[in-house]
């Protein structure tokens, strides 16, 4: 099984080496337009073979798509990241053009490939590729949520002084400080609700902290966080690739699921072999499905900056 990362900078070159070391594909190939700059991210996890133990072959290509050819999956992370007091939204017009390039070009060598979308502001990014490549919908997968419920589970595990592994919790809406919806109410602790060990503030600040878990971290680093998003990615590839069929929350376009029609945003969906290879509807309350609604009109008034990049 082969995987392409578009984008080697910290969360490509991150979710690279995840793969790796966990044998997730039996090939990597990291691709940037930077001279040298995959290549030498490349070399430098191949180095790590025979300390790790791993047996996945990786290569770096500086914009020489051809090496890309017969992917499986390809992972889109190309794009400007953030700066500090940047917010996703204002990464559109950057990120935009180079994501589509990026999409044309990877098909023309795999045009069976499921394809990852990462870049920033994800949700957007996600529907450009579907709308640009005519790919069917299942074969277009936004990684955000994946990463936001990591985040969610993480101040869940702080909260409650336990385990993340121990704790479930699910984050749906648009990947965007704003926009993410934490689960709180059917989050758990070892199959109970958390709420039975969680006052309803805390439980309120564990959703007000993961919301900003992104541009938390970027104010502390200087630039978007790489580790939990790359992890985040390799995460969903393994999903794909060996058709686990985990139940993981994507940016997937809707046709009336959710009440929501003609958008990507993040739902819990079934992946596998075929990439979304479901969307699962669970029971939303009255203030989550408002809540919900909200997110889907944020992420919609969005996508109409797209419009000079799809005409």
């Amino acid at each position: 099984m082969k995987v392409t990362i578009v984008g080697a900078g910290n969360v490509g070159a991150t979710c690279a080496d995840v793969i790796s070391y966990r044998g997730i594909a039996s090939e990597v190939v990291l691709l940037d337009i930077k001279e040298g700059f995959a290549e030498g991210k490349a070399m430098d996890i191949m180095q790590c073979a025979t300390t790790t133990g791993f047996n996945t072959k990786v290569s770096g290509s500086t914009n020489d798509y051809s090496k890309t050819a017969n992917s499986n999956v390809v992972v889109i992370t190309s794009g400007v990241p953030r700066k500090p007091g940047m917010t996703r939204e204002e990464l559109i017009g950057i990120n935009a053009g180079i994501v589509k390039t990026v999409a044309d070009n990877v098909l023309k060598y795999s045009p069976d490939a499921i394809i990852v979308v990462v870049s920033n502001p994800m949700d957007t990014m996600a529907y450009l590729t579907l709308k640009a490549t005519g790919l069917p919908k299942n074969r277009i997968v936004g990684m955000g949520g994946a990463l936001d419920s990591s985040r969610f589970k993480y101040y869940l595990s702080k909260a409650l002084g336990k385990p993340s592994n121990d704790v479930q919790g699910m984050v749906i809406g648009g990947h965007g400080d704003t926009t993410m919806i934490p689960l709180t109410r059917i989050a758990s602790y070892n199959g109970s609700p958390v709420s039975d060990f969680l006052s309803q503030e805390v439980m309120d600040k564990v959703a007000a902290d993961t919301m900003v878990g992104g541009a938390t971290l970027t104010g502390l680093l200087g630039t978007s966080a790489w580790y939990a998003p790359g992890a985040s990615v390799a995460y969903l590839v393994d999903s794909i690739l060996n058709d686990q069929r985990k139940m993981i929350p994507c940016s997937v376009y809707l046709e009336g699921e959710y009440g929501q029609s003609d958008i990507c945003i993040g739902v819990p969906c079934i992946i596998g072999k075929n990439g979304v290879e479901e969307i699962v509807t669970i029971n939303l309350d009255e203030k989550e499905k408002a809540l919900f609604a909200k997110s889907a009109d944020a992420v919609r008034n969005m996508n109409e900056a797209l419009k000079s990049v799809l005409a």
